[in-house]
């Protein structure tokens, strides 16, 4: 059976990596660095395998995320990986990550 709050911990683990591997690093310093997209592209394919891994019924609860860009992202990610945007991942990472990091937390809270 599935336990969301594994996989919840697991989303916020990788949102923190990423936050971390960026240490607060401009969009130059991420574009200079082979080994730090290296490390993020990673931990966001991680990170939205395991948003893939939660309930339905989990997800109809919070449809202010939008679980199939992240869907989407993931399988561009995977399987797509050397048309990957580096501009466009560092919008999401910029934009969405944010939001994303929210919900989980509030997630996480929601279930205790």
């Amino acid at each position: 059976m599935k336990d969301d709050r594994l996989y919840l911990i697991h989303i916020g683990e990788c949102i923190e990596r990423v936050e971390r591997y960026l240490g607060g690093g401009s969009r130059d310093d991420f574009m200079a660095s082979d080994l730090v997209q290296d490390a993020v592209l990673r931990n966001l394919q991680t990170m939205a395998e395991s948003t893939q891994r939660l309930s339905d019924g989990l997800k109809a609860w919070h449809p202010e995320v939008n679980w199939y860009q992240i869907a989407g992202f993931r399988n561009v990610l995977a399987h797509d990986y050397l048309s990957v945007d580096l501009e466009r991942v560092w919008l999401i990472i910029e934009r969405e990550l944010p939001g994303l990091k929210r919900a989980v937390e509030a997630m996480r809270q929601e279930l205790g």
